[in-house]
């Protein structure tokens, strides 16, 4: 073990991208985890900044040569996961790394990791706040959002295994209480 885990986790549309952000722009000693995917890019992402996209065929071969610290096939034929080599390439710039992760794989980094990690999940006000959130987006179609707050439900429940909920009502107030468990959690 190198350095310290900050792990934040939510269903699409609860703001964690929002919070991660703001922790990133307020935290100098904080750097990003970037997953790696299979899903297609959307908008203006980048490789390697945004997220590894990766087809489905590179994505098993990585499993395969146990590349991965965790993944999850999070939607059918759709993988996200965290490769053990940005863990390596963050921690030699003497920085904690910070993930965006759907729930399940923060549980499974909060589980791999423990004390040495801290796990956040953010809380959407509630299934139509969330919906509402998605529509506005504008990147997807009515059937892949309906898909998704279907996810939502079941990952909802899994908030109780993270150390930390945060419930986004209101993102300001969700953005410092995110910064204050952090910073606490880092000096610890």
């Amino acid at each position: 073990m190198e350095g310290k885990l900050i792990i934040i986790s939510a269903p699409s549309g609860a703001g964690k991208t929002t919070i991660v952000r703001h922790l990133l722009e307020n935290e100098p000693t904080l750097s990003f985890s970037v997953s790696a995917t299979t899903r297609p890019l959307r908008g203006d992402e980048r490789n390697g900044k945004d997220y590894y996209f990766l087809n489905q065929s590179e994505f098993r071969k990585k499993i395969e040569n146990n590349e991965f610290v965790e993944w999850q096939e999070v939607y059918k034929g759709c993988f996200y996961g965290t490769l053990k080599s940005e863990l390596k390439r963050i921690w030699k710039t003497g920085k904690s790394v910070l993930f965006d992760v759907d729930p399940k794989g923060g549980i499974n980094l909060k589980n791999k990791f423990g004390t040495d990690s801290v796990a956040i999940f953010i809380m959407p006000p509630s299934i139509e706040a969330l919906e509402e959130r998605l529509l506005g987006r504008g990147t997807e179609c009515v059937e892949k959002i309906k898909m998704r707050i279907e996810k939502a439900r079941e990952e909802i429940r899994l908030a109780e295994f993270f150390d930390h909920i945060i419930e986004n009502n209101h993102l300001e107030l969700a953005r410092k209480e995110a910064l204050d468990i952090v910073k606490s959690f880092l000096v610890s």
